[in-house]
Parts: C-alpha cells; structure tokens; sequence
C-alpha cells in the first residue's frame, strides 16, 4: 500500500504518518510520500524521526498545483488530505488563503485522485463546521452551519468531498474531529502558546468571559481515529471524532497554570475573538461502532505534553516569532 499524505509536514499529518510508518496501525506501507507546502506550519523537523527511511519520500508541492500533482500521485493506494490553513483568528485577518487552500486545494486534489483512480481517499475535518452548540452533541447528519472564515472553508472543502462520491463515485470519506493537542502542535495554539509563554515567563491570554467550551482530543487518538476510517469508513461518508472531554477555556487555563506551576495572576483578560462559537460537542457513536474508543486520560496527555515543550525549546522557539499573525 502506497500512501500519499498531504500537509503531513505540520502537527497532525506528520504525527499520522510517524505512527503509520511504525505499523502502529496495523498496515505496513511499501511507500509513504509526504506533500507539503512548507507554509509557517510546516516543518521537516516533524519527520525527521522517518525521513530516512527507504520508503519516504517528500514532494514540495500546493494542492492547488493540478500538474503537480498529475505527476507524483499516479501510483499511490491511499490519499490523506489534512493539508488545509486552520487557525481562526489568522482566518479572521485574511480570509482569502482560507478560501484557495482549502476549498480550492481540496477541489484539485479531489479532481487528481479522480483522473488517477486513487482507490481511497480520506479528508481531514473539524467539528466547527457545525457551528456552535447550547446543548447535546452533533452527530454526523446535523446540518453544517461555519461560523468563521476557516469554519465556512472547511465546509465548503466537505460539500466538495460529497460531490465528488454522488457526481463521480469517489471512493472519499471525510472526518470531523474535536480540538486537539500534543507534541509538535506549532505554538500559535491554544495549549502550546500557553506553556511556552509561561515558560517565559510570560502571560497567556484568556478571550472573553473564558466560558467557551471545547472537546479535546489527542492527538495520537485522533490519528487512529482517521486510520480507522481509511481502513473502514464507508464512502460518502462522514465521521466524528472526539476525546470525550469537555472543558471552558478557563478550566482548561486552570489545568495547564497547575500543570506549570503557575497562578492566575498569569493570566491576560483580552476582548473575545470575533463570532467567537461558545460551544463543541461531538457525538462519536458512528466511528465507535467501527473500533474507536480514545485512549489518553486528558491529565496525562497534558502532562506529557508540558514536559515536551519544556524539552523541546529548540524546536518551538525559532518558530514563535511565526506564530505572531501580522497585521492586515
């Protein structure tokens, strides 16, 4: 089985494919090639553990560049898409990069695995499509209803990957995943920003009144959670996936001060983000009837995660002053 990941240079792909290579999901590929734009996210680093390996390759390449792609995507089994721009409030400042990468992007790559008879596709989703939650969880048939610019990009990409099944037959499925977290997550995000601030000594911002509501996710659960669809997710479909633990962002902020041991008197009150989505909540039932089931207790995965980050400076410092979104 040949692999064709794309955008498996930032924090989820690269994960996915470091897992993949060890046989951590129970397949053995004779060839993962890794595509990649090398955006601000993305980093070789990432893949340094397997760039050695005989059977990696990696390509250089935008998932807008259809020749590009007609010339290193023949040949591949599998193809999976989390090549995509995600953090909000860049999405918020410049929406356009939003629009070309991943609804533009993700129409060519769909269209290349069509020319090529790529026999599986999956596509890499948020659970922010759905918008915004007061009560009980989204399951997979809710109407999608973004709420942000990449909310509003990543629902257009998942429009396109139901057309291209009904329209072509596609063999595509796609995945809605909850907030993740872990190692190498690039430090604009929330957790990530948040320690290697404090290790700085430095103060984390918290939005509005704090009570916004996320699932959080690991990211090595979320990384068998989309091998599992590959292996077994029907096509045409689409599949939650979730941590199962809900927190507001000033629980979560409680946690990591604790797990740092810090105070509240590092935290920095800023004004709420625009059209600031006040609750997440996935139901996952549909990918537990495959398998699914996470398996990282959130205290331990944050624990492993702060101590990463605490040994790692030399990974995550060169890359803070990109993680500052520039002015319009």
């Amino acid at each position: 089985m040949r692999y064709f990941v794309t955008g498996a240079a930032g924090f989820i792909g690269s994960h996915f494919v470091r897992e993949l290579m060890s046989g951590a999901y129970g397949v053995e590929p004779t060839g993962v090639t890794v595509y990649d734009k090398l955006t601000y996210a993305g980093n070789l680093e990432n893949l340094a553990s397997v760039s050695s390996d005989p059977r990696f390759t990696f390509v250089q390449g935008d998932i807008c560049d259809g020749p590009l792609l007609d010339t290193v995507l023949p040949g591949h089994d599998v193809v999976v898409n989390f090549a995509a721009e995600t953090h909000v409030d860049r999405s918020i400042h410049g929406p356009q990069d939003f629009v070309v990468t991943n609804v533009v992007g993700t129409q060519t790559l769909l269209d290349a695995c069509l020319r090529h008879g790529i026999p599986r596709t999956v596509h890499i989703g948020t659970d922010e499509v759905y918008g915004s939650i007061d009560e009980g969880s989204w399951d997979e048939n809710e109407p999608l209803q973004p709420n942000s610019p990449y909310s509003a990009a990543k629902a257009a990409a998942e429009l396109l990957v139901r057309a291209y099944f009904v329209t072509y037959g596609l063999n595509v499925s796609s995945t809605r995943c909850s907030n993740n977290y872990g190692p190498y997550q690039f430090p604009e995000k929330v957790i990530p920003l948040f320690v290697t601030n404090l290790i700085d000594g430095g103060k984390v911002p918290l939005y509005g009144d704090g009570m916004n509501v996320r699932d959080w996710l690991h990211v090595d659960d979320h990384c068998r959670g989309i091998a599992l669809v590959v292996a077994k997710g029907a096509p045409g479909e689409s599949y939650n996936i979730g941590g199962g633990l809900e927190l507001n962002n000033r629980e979560l902020t409680e946690r990591v001060l604790a797990e740092m041991g810090a105070d509240w008197d590092s935290v920095q009150p800023v004004e709420d983000r625009k059209g600031h989505d006040r609750r997440y909540s996935v139901n996952d039932g549909k990918l537990r009837a495959l398998g699914y089931a996470p398996q990282h207790k959130f205290e331990d995965g944050l624990a492993e995660t702060v101590a990463w980050y605490r040994g790692n400076e030399a990974w995550w410092r060169p890359l803070k002053a990109k993680a500052a979104i520039p002015p319009r």
